[in-house]
């Protein structure tokens, strides 16, 4: 009983024959089209026109303002004038993924800055690293100055992100000691009142 399927196909193929009755092809032409709706043709010379007419009418509208005004003089207002030493030159001129890390490394800091707790007993410490933190601000401003003059080199741009890195290394470091600080209280309370 086992047959092989490929040869049982070829010999049912090869037995029955099909064949397209004469005219078919002509009945369904014909019945397709009876149903197909006739197309109505529209006069669609007035949208040409129109068309037409609304370019032509842009197109002098457009010259009129850019050439017709030639005699008036423009004025920029500036309500805030901003001297050129004072801004700085950031990140975000140069490039969009320095841009990334600048506010990265910037958000991180002032998010660790958030967070700090300040209390008469750690005052001094945080007053030491702020004044550490005061210093590489200053380093930064002056590297930034330096690109602006210099433009953008690779060494400029290195010690700028480095100088980010560490100021959250260091507030990083800062809440570590804060950490320790007050685990060292809570165990000398600990051992004050056993």
């Amino acid at each position: 009983m086992e047959q092989d399927l490929r040869e049982m196909f070829n010999k049912e193929k090869l037995e029955q024959q099909f064949t397209i009755n004469n005219g078919h092809e002509e009945r369904f032409l014909e019945k397709l089209q009876q149903s197909l709706p006739e197309h109505k043709k529209t006069n669609r010379a007035w949208m040409k026109v129109a068309a037409s007419i609304a370019v032509i009418l842009s197109v002098g509208v457009g010259y009129f303002l850019l050439n017709g005004n030639s005699n008036i003089e423009n004025t920029v207002v500036d309500s805030d004038p901003i001297n050129e030493n004072q801004t700085e030159f950031t990140f975000g001129d140069l490039s969009p993924d320095l841009k990334k890390v600048e506010n990265y490394y910037v958000a991180n800091i002032n998010l660790e800055l958030a967070k700090l707790e300040v209390s008469p007993d750690t005052k001094d410490l945080i007053d030491g690293f702020m004044e550490q933190l005061n210093n590489l601000n200053l380093e930064y401003k002056t590297l930034n100055a330096e690109l602006k003059e210099l433009g953008p080199n690779d060494q400029t741009i290195t010690a700028l992100i480095e100088n980010l890195q560490l100021r959250l290394q260091l507030l990083q470091k800062l809440k570590r000691k804060l950490n320790e600080l007050k685990l060292s209280k809570n165990e000398q309370i600990n051992e004050n009142s056993i």
